[in-house]
């Protein structure tokens, strides 16, 4: 669990902050803790953002998924997106994250598929549907990112 693979990103993006001297697959990994929980992120880009979770490991007392391993899932694919759709000048911080859980999962992969909802000048919303292996709704969530300006300072700002 947490090993990461490569992020599939439009070739464009990735030349776009590769003249910053940013490795974009690295800045858009999961981070520590979505490496800890093994999220993946399988394809990347401002209109769609789909991910993996093993249900293993991230469960609570009962067995089943936990609501707050769903949150990180709904959030790392909404914050990714919303970074895509800001683009190298904007930093993309999550300032609302609504999730609704509408069935339990207690083995197998989830998968998330963050869509926009708004996509602003300040502002980035993302739908995230995740669903088990059946294809069965286990979650629905809506994350806002506040997209702040990095100034001349590209992606390191």
């Amino acid at each position: 669990m947490g090993e990461q693979t490569a992020v599939k990103f439009p070739q464009e993006v990735i030349d776009e902050y590769a003249r910053l001297g940013v490795d974009l697959p690295a800045l858009f990994s999961a981070g520590d803790l979505g490496t800890r929980m093994g999220v993946q992120i399988v394809e990347a880009s401002a209109e769609r953002v789909v991910g993996t979770m093993p249900v293993e490991g991230n469960t609570q007392p009962y067995g089943l998924l936990h609501g707050g391993a769903s949150a990180v899932l709904a959030e790392t694919l909404g914050s990714v997106g919303s970074m895509l759709h800001g683009g190298s000048s904007k930093l993309a911080v999550g300032v609302d994250l609504n999730c609704t859980h509408h069935r339990g999962a207690r083995s197998g992969l989830v998968t998330g598929v963050a869509t926009p909802v708004h996509r602003g000048r300040s502002t980035a919303t993302y739908e995230i549907v995740i669903t088990d292996e059946q294809d069965k709704r286990v979650c629905t969530a809506r994350l806002t990112c506040m997209l702040r300006d990095l100034g001349g300072n590209g992606a390191q700002g």
